[in-house]
């Protein structure tokens, strides 16, 4: 009975700990092909991202909390909506822009991060926006967390 209950919750503690792996690309923006928006495709534009979309923080102190920002332009012809922004995990909480962007207005996507572990960090803000050719970017930060 003991290694019935000992391989059930093995089994349990395994499915609750599984990760979502994403690997980080060297291009401009990783995509996310599964996105669901309802934009019409005359209403898409496009986006440049004037900051890097991966950014090296270096090392980064345990507990204090830190702003990232990743700065964008409106590169296209109509107006710009940024739908969604989730960040991958709790310690960091991003900032959704509320308006909507002219043609040529630059923004920006502000992601607070406060770490309390040790060690390496990538962490990924997610954009959905109503772009073309892709709707989805991974905005990516590492670091690592020292006393």
């Amino acid at each position: 009975m003991k290694k019935i209950f000992l391989i059930l919750a093995l089994g349990i503690s395994i499915l609750a700990c599984k990760t979502n792996d994403k690997k980080v690309g060297t291009d401009a923006a990783s995509t996310n092909e599964n996105a669901v928006t309802n934009t019409e495709p005359e209403e898409l534009t496009t986006i440049e991202w004037i900051d890097p979309v991966t950014q090296k923080l270096g090392n980064l102190t345990k507990g204090k909390e830190i702003e990232i920002t990743f700065r964008f332009k409106n590169s296209g012809d109509k107006m710009l909506v940024i739908e969604n922004v989730t960040a991958s995990c709790g310690c960091t909480i991003p900032e959704k822009p509320e308006k909507p962007f002219a043609p040529g207005e630059e923004g920006v996507i502000r992601a607070k991060f406060n770490g309390s572990g040790q060690g390496t960090i990538s962490k990924t803000v997610t954009v959905t926006a109503n772009t073309t050719p892709q709707k989805t970017y991974n905005l990516i930060f590492t670091g690592e967390i020292v006393e």
